[in-house]
C-alpha cells in the first residue's frame, strides 16, 4: 500500500483478530503453500471471523431449536443490521467502511496534509492476506497509497480500528499487483489509526531529507504513470516539484543543489510525458521549456517538445535506460506551421545524439508531412486563383479577366480618332 519504492518486510507480525483461533491443520496448510515473496499467508474462515453479529444470549434462549433450523432465523437479524453498520463512503457501493473499534471522537479525525500512522492488514475475497503493515506512515490527501486507505483514513477517528471492503478501482483496479493480486480484485483493509501530526516545515528540511521526500513523491508519480493514470501521476509530479521549490532556511551544499536539480528536471520531463497523454499541449510545452532553462541540451525535452508541436507524444520511458524507451507513432494535427517550428527542434536533439534512431524515423516523418502540407497548400492557392488544373508555367501568369491586345488598340485608335473629329468641328465653327 506505500509507495512504489517502499518494500515490505517479510517478518511483520500477523495482525488477525485476536478472537479468531485456528486449527493445526488450518496451520499446516498455510504453511504449506507460501507465495514467491517467502512470507506466510494464512486462510481464514469468513463465517468464524465476526461473532459481533450473533443474537444476545437472551435470544437464543428463548427458542432452542436445532442447529438447522437456527440458521436461518439469524440470517435476516444480520442482513437487517447490515445497513446500519457500513458506511458507504462515496454514495456508489464500491466503497465501503464498517467500525470495529471506536476512537476518541469526531474531533480527533485526521486532515489533509498530515503525516498519519496506520496499522493495516490487507486480505482478498477468499481471506489470503496480502500486505501487513504494523506502521505505515503516509501524508494523507497526497495519494500515497491506495485510494482506498486515503480516501477511508479521514473518516476514522484516532485510535479506531475499521474494516473498509473496496472495489478493485480503488486498489490496483485491472491490472493487479504481481504475483498476490490478481486484476480486478476486490480488497478488505482492516486499519487502526495511531499517530497524526503536521507535516514537516519544508523550510527546515535539511537538504537530504528533502530530496528523499521529493524522490517518495516523484516515484509515487511513476507507480501511476505505468498504470495508465495520468491524472494521479501529474498530481504526486506537482507535489514534488511544490517540494523542490519550496523556499529553504537551511543551506544545502553544492551536491545537494545538483541532486535537487536533477530529481527537478525527471520531474518536469515526466510530467510532459503525462500531460501529452492527456492532450495537454500547451501545459506540456511549458514543461518541456522549464526543463531547456536548466538543461538546453536535454534530449527528452526536446523531443517531447518537438512532438508537442506536432501532436501526441507517448513516450513510455519516464526515467527508463534508452533501450526501453519505446515512442508510438505521433497523431498529427495538421496545422499550418507546425512542421516548421518542431523540424529545428528535433534536428537540434538529433545533432546532440545522432545515433538516436527515434529521433531519426520521427524527424523523417515530420519532414515527409511537411512536404505534403505544402503541396496541399500550394493546390489550393491554384485553386484560389481560378487554375486547379495546374496550366502551363508560361500561362499561370495570365489574368483570367486580361483583355486581348489587339481590342485594345482598336478601341486605342476609335478614342484618338474621336479626339480629332471633335478638334476639327471646333476650329471650323
Amino acid at each position: 500500500m506505500a509507495s512504489s519504492g517502499e518494500e515490505q518486510s517479510s517478518s511483520s507480525p500477523d495482525w488477525g483478530d485476536s478472537g479468531t483461533e485456528l486449527s493445526a491443520a488450518e496451520l499446516a496448510g498455510a504453511s504449506a503453500s507460501p507465495l514467491d515473496s517467502g512470507e506466510d499467508f494464512e486462510v481464514l474462515e469468513d463465517e468464524e471471523d465476526d461473532l459481533s453479529e450473533l443474537p444476545p444470549l437472551e435470544d437464543v434462549g428463548r427458542s432452542r431449536t436445532p442447529a438447522k433450523e437456527g440458521v436461518p432465523e439469524q440470517a435476516p437479524a444480520q442482513d437487517a443490521e447490515e445497513p446500519q453498520e457500513w458506511l458507504d463512503v462515496l454514495g456508489n457501493g464500491l466503497l465501503r467502511k464498517k467500525t470495529l473499534v471506536p476512537g476518541r471522537g469526531e474531533e480527533s479525525r485526521p486532515h489533509k496534509g498530515q503525516d498519519v500512522t496506520v496499522r493495516l492488514k490487507a486480505t482478498r475475497e477468499d481471506g489470503t492476506v496480502v500486505e501487513q503493515e504494523p506502521r505505515l506512515t503516509f501524508t494523507l490527501g497526497d495519494c500515497d497509497v491506495l485510494q482506498a486507505l486515503d480516501l477511508c483514513v479521514q473518516l476514522l477517528e484516532m485510535g479506531e480500528t475499521a474494516l473498509i471492503v473496496s472495489d478493485a478501482k480503488y486498489c490496483y483496479g485491472s491490472q493487479g499487483r504481481s504475483p498476490d493480486i490478481p486484476p480486478d480484485a476486490a480488497l478488505t483493509l482492516e486499519v487502526e489509526l495511531l499517530e497524526a501530526r503536521d507535516a514537516p516545515d519544508l523550510e527546515l528540511l535539511p537538504g537530504k531529507e528533502k530530496i528523499a521526500l521529493a524522490n517518495r513523491k516523484r516515484e509515487r508519480g511513476n507507480f501511476y504513470y505505468q498504470r495508465a493514470d495520468y491524472v494521479l501521476a501529474i498530481n504526486s509530479y506537482d507535489i514534488a516539484l511544490k517540494v523542490i521549490g519550496s523556499s529553504s532556511k537551511v543551506d544545502f551544499s553544492t551536491e545537494e543543489e545538483a541532486e535537487l536539480l536533477d530529481v527537478k528536471v525527471k520531474c518536469l520531463n515526466n510530467l510532459a510525458a503525462s500531460q501529452l497523454k492527456l492532450d495537454h499541449y500547451e501545459a506540456a510545452l511549458k514543461s518541456c521549456n522549464l526543463v531547456l532553462e536548466h538543461q538546453p541540451g536535454n534530449i527528452k525535452a526536446l523531443f517531447r517538445k518537438g512532438k508537442v508541436r506536432v501532436g501526441p507524444a507517448g513516450d513510455r520511458g519516464t526515467d527508463q535506460p534508452r533501450a526501453q524507451r519505446r515512442v508510438p507513432p505521433s497523431q498529427v494535427l495538421a496545422q499550418q506551421g507546425e512542421y516548421r517550428e518542431a523540424i529545428p527542434i528535433l534536428k537540434a536533439a538529433l545533432k546532440l545524439e545522432p545515433s538516436n534512431k527515434t529521433i531519426h524515423a520521427e524527424l523523417s516523418k515530420l519532414v515527409k508531412k511537411h512536404a505534403d502540407q505544402k503541396s496541399v497548400e500550394t493546390e489550393m492557392y491554384r485553386k484560389m486563383l481560378g487554375n486547379p488544373g495546374g496550366a502551363p508555367a508560361k500561362c499561370r501568369d495570365k489574368l483570367p479577366w486580361a483583355i486581348p491586345w489587339k481590342w485594345l488598340f482598336g478601341a486605342t485608335a476609335i478614342a484618338l480618332g474621336g479626339v480629332a473629329l471633335s478638334v476639327v468641328i471646333a476650329a471650323r465653327n
